[in-house]
């Protein structure tokens, strides 16, 4: 059974400077609600209740974000915000959630590393702190379910463009149902020639404890960073690994124009912003916007 989740949530998020240069990357909003959040939400609806945080330097407002603020909440309480205030205590009251940090940015594949104490012998699920899920059933239960039917590590996988493949670590394998291959092979960021299909490894990981004993073999790669694709493909000589194309979609935030993308879409579904919003988009694409 799958009971523990660990969120990478290190990285220097330099594609969003110079918004970043103190800010966590995780903790952009989408609209007035940090990233972070919707990606624990998503471990806590599937039932997650032990979350362990990877964090780095200049991260502390992650932490910050899901502790008790005693200031803040009287505040809120003496001038009648109840509601808010009961969603403010609700974030330090969602999980148990813990915190250690990567001193050193030595890629995805270290910060990982970084668990094994937390996750001990039990298999763990692996959310990237920077991508936000959507569908009606959690992806990490998704993958929850398909671990408990194969009893190994899973991989959340989605299609993409055969020109972006070289941004994510791409597999091939034996297909055994429209959603579900037995993975076969494992390449990070390949350029089109050599991807062996354009199935994208999408955010969202089921690691069983024996990728702490791959992790400690697998030399650098690309980047010069430990990748986690490359211990994956060390972990496939010893057991099997499963790919599982989820339903839903991937919000990816560390790109600027999806970060764009995605708080226009998530905006036009709440009923205070999608009048208005709309209304003025129609304006700048028809060039009669107002002053």
């Amino acid at each position: 059974m799958v009971k523990k989740a660990v969120i990478p949530a290190a990285g220097l998020g330099t594609r969003f400077l110079p918004a970043t240069k103190v800010q966590p990357k995780e903790m952009l909003p989408i609209i007035d609600t940090p990233t972070i959040q919707y990606v624990i939400q998503e471990a806590v609806d599937a039932g997650i209740e032990d979350i362990l945080v990877i964090t780095g330097k200049g991260k502390r407002a992650i932490e910050d974000h899901f502790d008790r603020n005693f200031e803040l909440e009287s505040h809120l309480e003496g001038n009648g915000n109840q509601a808010w205030n009961d969603e403010i205590r609700r974030l330090s009251d969602m999980a148990n959630i813990h915190f250690i940090r990567q001193k050193e940015m030595n890629g995805l594949g270290d910060a990982i590393n970084h668990a094994r104490f937390h996750t001990g012998d039990e298999p763990f699920v692996v959310l990237l702190g920077d991508t936000v899920m959507r569908s009606a059933i959690p992806v990490t239960q998704q993958l929850i379910d398909i671990y408990e039917q194969y009893q190994c590590s899973i991989l959340g996988v989605e299609t993409v463009p055969k020109e972006k493949v070289s941004r994510y670590g791409i597999l091939g394998g034996n297909q055994i149902s429209d959603h579900i291959m037995e993975v076969t092979d494992l390449i990070e960021k390949p350029t089109p020639k050599e991807a062996p299909s354009n199935f994208a490894i999408a955010a969202r990981y089921i690691l069983t404890p024996e990728i702490y004993k791959a992790l400690e073999e697998t030399p650098r790669g690309k980047n010069n960073e430990i990748q986690i694709t490359d211990a994956l493909k060390i972990l496939m000589q010893r057991e099997k690994i499963m790919a599982y194309k989820f339903e839903g979609k991937r919000y990816d935030i560390g790109n600027k124009l999806d970060y764009l993308k995605t708080t226009i879409e998530f905006a036009l579904e709440r009923e205070e912003f999608a009048k208005p919003l709309m209304a003025f988009m129609k304006e700048i694409c028809s060039g009669k916007k107002k002053n």
